[in-house]
């Protein structure tokens, strides 16, 4: 395993997987746990996030989960311009990622906070719950390749094979474009029922054959594919994750996005004595 992010910031080898915290700077993400708002928040979950052994900070602020209050892009932007001014003064050469399916969002977060990721949920503009393109995030793939960093691309389809054919083509479609760098999202809990999910986790390393030179990242943590097959809440839901994340390390993933650092650090190591 060795991949190589390009950034305004310099070249960022992954040569084992890594994990990316979660930072959400919303009032209603689905695991409490994981909520940010005020200053002293958000700087104490940076903290946590660098000191528990994260390589990335993912930011994110509108809450993506099922039944998710639809916020402003003008919002949105609040949240995350105060949010990223805290994680860049406190830790300035982090690798940090933005959660946005917005172009203009991703475009101020690059240019005024030097974000090195775009984290997109929308599959490039594509609504999970609908399957037609959002125009909102329509036009996010021009977006990325002309600020040149690397993308986040999610599958939203709800089956293994319909995950490869849509990632075939939009693979194509940025490289097109002249975007370098790809870090490839099955989009676990998206558009997707319980069997699927495990379906697709089951079958990363076909992913990762057929797309050898791209990170594979894997989403997991607390979410509902875990909750309703073990009944548990999102509280309830951290061994679960773990084994998940497992799986995920197990099944090719250079990158886990998680609300527990710490314990994915530690599967981490655990895989790679393993592997």
């Amino acid at each position: 395993m060795l991949y190589t992010l390009h950034t305004a910031r310099g070249s960022h080898v992954i040569d084992h997987p890594v994990v990316m915290g979660i930072l959400n700077c919303t009032p209603d993400s689905f695991y409490a746990g994981s909520r940010t708002e005020g200053e002293a928040e958000i700087a104490r979950r940076a903290d946590e996030i660098i000191s528990e052994g994260g390589a990335i900070i993912d930011v994110g602020g509108m809450s993506t989960r099922p039944g998710g209050v639809d916020v402003s892009e003008a919002e949105e932007m609040t949240r995350l311009r105060r949010a990223l001014a805290v994680v860049r003064r406190r830790h300035p050469d982090v690798l940090l990622s933005v959660d946005t399916f917005r172009p203009a969002v991703a475009r101020m977060a690059v240019e005024e906070f030097g974000a090195d990721i775009i984290n997109d949920v929308s599959e490039g503009g594509v609504t999970s719950l609908e399957g037609v393109e959002s125009l909102e995030g329509a036009g996010m793939f021009a977006e990325v390749a002309r600020l040149g960093v690397p993308y986040v691309l999610m599958s939203v389809q709800p089956t293994l094979a319909a995950t490869l054919s849509v990632f075939e083509k939009k693979v194509g479609r940025l490289r097109e474009l002249g975007v370098r760098d790809i870090i490839l999202d099955p989009g676990y809990g998206f558009g997707k029922t319980v069997e699927a999910n495990y379906d697709i986790l089951g079958g990363q390393p076909v992913i990762r054959s057929l797309f050898p030179d791209l990170p594979l990242l894997a989403g997991v943590s607390r979410k509902r594919m875990i909750r309703l097959l073990l009944g548990t809440s999102p509280e309830e839901a951290l061994n679960g994750t773990t084994v998940a994340n497992t799986l995920a390390v197990m099944n090719g993933a250079a990158i886990l996005r998680v609300h527990d650092v710490r314990e994915a650090v530690e599967t981490v190591k655990i895989c790679g004595c393993v592997r």
